[in-house]
């Protein structure tokens, strides 16, 4: 196995395009235990080179929804009645410090991420 730290971005590209031919490795294999080294790497040359700005709370609630398959009533005993689940996904109400609480138990959305400030809109 001749796995080296990814240092540049060609070693980073190439350290990809191994990752890609390696998605369909069996588990407990040499090439899932290398598919996993890889991963590790590639996620550290990541963290370091380049900076993603956390989403917005309203976002992240959104994208976790409909990657799981969740409704708005699915979100109800996290964040209140209908009508509240409603007013934080149309951005008319902020999440309150209860609710990102009960989101993050919950659901497991990091709680760094819901804490970020958001503009919210004025109700017509």
């Amino acid at each position: 196995m001749n796995i080296k730290p990814i240092k540049t971005k060609s070693d980073y590209q190439a350290a990809l395009k191994e990752i890609e031919k390696l998605l369909d490795a069996r588990s407990n294999t040499p090439q899932s235990d290398r598919l996993e080294v890889l991963t590790i790497l590639v996620d550290a040359y990541e963290e370091k080179h380049y900076n993603i700005p956390l989403s917005n709370p309203v976002e992240a609630i959104i994208y976790h929804m409909e990657s799981r398959g969740l409704t708005r009533k699915d979100l109800e005993p996290y964040i209140g009645s209908r009508a509240r689940v409603s007013e934080i996904l149309n951005r008319k109400r902020l999440l309150s410090v209860d609710m990102i609480r009960k989101l993050h138990q919950g659901l497991g959305i990091p709680a760094e991420i819901l804490i970020q400030p958001y503009k919210c809109r004025k109700a017509a």
